[in-house]
């Protein structure tokens, strides 16, 4: 039986309905169901579960907000994953652990690999690493899947503010010089489910393939939608936030390569795929 965190969240919501596909026995759980900062509350939701495998979604994603939430950042991003972690090496079962590309410094113009140097820029990278750390302390059986840029259906994301904007304005301002991936969560649904069935146990980057500035993706949005919206690209400068962003969020899909496991298709089809489903298959592309 596999046990999801974060189940009302986007990935949480898609893992759950892949796993259904599959008729693969799961159980989704969120924080109406414990807390994840509370071992006790963790101990006693797997032992009544004992799941084999543990897809953990759930997380404090507030990347701004972090900085001036430190504290309950790292209790959720650090603690709640090593209470995790801990219970599931007690119990003998597996863990896929969902991380980010933040834990990177974003410098260079090159992808990252797995192994490449962590930096951290935020809070919100060192509480993830952090996360990152803790299941490597307790664990020999885990997935590390680092994502970036991400967007599905259940929940706020970058996808719809463009489509909300795009009904506001005739003009956005879109950073263009921040390069990474967009991953749309139905597609790494399906590799994660495939990674709890594998044995492939290690560190692997995961977005759907291509790279693009925020500014491309804003204007993909924008043509593939119909808007006529025009997307200005702007300079990280020019968009000040109180959480550092990565310049270089590129990361280097060699470990899916070297495991056997697909890449994820390209962004842009992802997108239109996306596109369609919020639309409920009335928007003509």
């Amino acid at each position: 039986m596999i046990l999801v965190t974060g189940a009302n969240g986007q990935l949480g919501t898609d893992v759950l309905e892949e796993l259904a596909k599959r008729r693969i026995e799961h159980k989704g759980v969120d924080i109406e169901d414990f807390d994840i900062t509370d071992r006790d509350a963790v101990s006693g939701c797997l032992r009544a579960y004992m799941p084999t495998c543990v897809i953990h979604c759930a997380a404090y994603t507030a990347v701004d907000a972090a900085e001036d939430n430190e504290e309950i950042c790292m209790r959720v991003n650090r603690d709640g994953t090593e209470n995790i972690a801990i219970v599931c090496r007690d119990i003998g079962a597996e863990m896929i652990y969902v991380s980010t590309d933040y834990v990177f410094s974003g410098e260079g113009d090159m992808p990252y690999e797995a192994n490449a140097p962590k930096g951290p820029l935020q809070v919100y990278g060192k509480s993830k690493l952090a996360g990152e750390e803790a299941v490597q302390r307790h664990l020999d059986r885990y997935y590390i899947v680092r994502i970036s840029w991400v967007f599905g259906k259940n929940g706020a994301n970058f996808v719809k503010t463009m489509l909300r904007l795009a009904q506001e304005r005739e003009e956005v301002k879109v950073v263009g010089d921040q390069i990474g991936s967009p991953t749309y969560t139905a597609d790494l649904a399906v590799l994660l489910c495939d990674m709890a069935m594998s044995g492939k146990y290690g560190v692997y980057h995961a977005t759907n393939e291509g790279y693009c500035s925020w500014a491309e993706f804003a204007a993909e949005i924008m043509q593939l939608s119909g808007s006529g919206c025009r997307v200005v690209p702007i300079a990280t400068e020019e968009y000040p936030t109180k959480a550092v962003r990565p310049r270089n969020s590129r990361m280097s899909k060699a470990g899916l390569d070297a495991a056997g496991f697909a890449r994820l298709p390209r962004w842009e089809d992802a997108l239109k795929r996306y596109l369609v489903q919020v639309s409920k298959g009335r928007l003509i592309i």
